[in-house]
């Protein structure tokens, strides 16, 4: 016989099949049950359209009543796009509801569950809650900082070098991690890279992929605003392109960029960009998350300001060797081993003939 666990796991599996496709909301799956038979089911498919609970309880009609409603987040308690679904459950006639995770945001959470609870519906909270929340980390960091949550791709070989002293770097890792990458696009809301990688590579920084696929917002670190007018992420055709620039820049050439779809985003400049400035900017400009493809200075500056949420480390069986090879993380020197970041390893596991290393800032 099914336990909650098992009809959580359902939905929390549901749910991940919208991953990336609803930001700015969270990805959330439902599944009514009723004697231990499934009789609805749904998914927030994407942002302006029915939540899940909607789907489920359209599905399951008149099954609903005296069902269990299983939830991987609190239904929402306020009016946006869509009406608030805890009313809807609240008038649906279920007996039980079983929630994975409270709403993060500190104005709303619990005032959904309040409201079912209120009308003598029995709720039970916390199943599978750590799993709900690493489904929804994005949306958790968004509501809780109300900025990006930043993702750091970094592929090197097993003694650590991106790059030939050269600048060399085609190609590091296999086609399957290379492949990989570019479904990590696919599911984010904007790419970032530094202007020397725009002036190194002249990159388009695009999804590709076998089946349709989104291309995020291109997001180039440029403080003296160098991009080339004529650069392939200054034509807007195939993906917006915001440039984050410093204060003291050349007003003509911004207008140019501008002329041709290029959003241009002016913050604080004392010797390098403010990137904490940065990412409020980015997020009031509606970008939730941010695949972090920059080079090792960029890299170190995002690492050193604590503004880096997951690392995903791909390494290939290679050892490039030599002491000006390029490492991912540059920057300043420290002293002492005890000042280095400290994280957690989350996962390893085997991607075509390299490594991949889920890591997050340890506490």
């Amino acid at each position: 016989m099914k336990t909650d666990h098992d009809f959580m796991k359902m939905a929390l599996d549901l749910a991940e099949t919208a991953k990336g496709k609803t930001n700015p909301n969270p990805v959330v799956g439902a599944i009514l049950v009723k004697d231990g038979v499934i009789v609805g089911s749904g998914l927030h498919r994407k942002a302006g359209e029915p939540h899940a609970e909607v789907h489920a309880f359209k599905m399951a009609g008149e099954h609903a009543k005296d069902a269990t409603l299983y939830v991987t987040l609190e239904p929402c308690s306020h009016y946006g796009k869509t009406p608030p679904c805890a009313n809807l459950v609240k008038d649906s006639g279920v007996k039980r509801v079983v929630v994975a995770a409270q709403d993060p945001n500190p104005s709303v959470a619990g005032k959904g569950i309040g409201i079912i609870k209120n009308a003598g519906i029995e709720v039970e909270v916390g199943v599978l809650e750590e799993e709900a929340k690493k489904l929804n980390e994005r949306f958790m960091h968004n509501m809780i900082t109300q900025t990006p949550f930043v993702i750091s791709k970094v592929a090197m070989t097993l003694d650590g070098k991106i790059a030939a002293y050269t600048g060399h770097s085609q190609w590091i890792t296999g086609e399957e991690a290379r492949k990989e990458v570019h479904y990590l696009r696919n599911e984010v809301d904007a790419i970032l890279v530094g202007v020397g990688t725009v002036l190194a590579d002249n990159p388009r920084l695009t999804t590709r992929l076998d089946q349709p696929a989104k291309n995020p917002i291109r997001i180039i670190l440029d403080s003296k605003l160098r991009t080339p007018i004529d650069a392939n992420v200054a034509d807007c055709s195939e993906a917006q392109t915001i440039i984050v620039t410093g204060l003291d820049i050349n007003h003509e050439k911004a207008s140019a960029l501008k002329e041709k779809g290029v959003k241009i985003i002016q913050v604080s400049d004392d010797g390098r960009l403010d990137l904490k400035e940065a990412m409020k900017r980015l997020y009031e400009e509606g970008i939730t998350d941010i695949l972090l493809e920059g080079g090792s200075e960029v890299n170190a500056s995002f690492m050193r300001d604590g503004l880096i949420q997951k690392y995903i480390v791909y390494i290939a069986p290679k050892i490039l060797g030599g002491k000006s090879s390029y490492t991912p993380f540059r920057g300043e020197d420290v002293e002492t081993v005890d000042e280095a970041v400290q994280l957690r390893f989350e996962t390893v596991e085997k991607v075509g003939e390299d490594l991949k290393v889920f890591a997050y800032p340890a506490g």
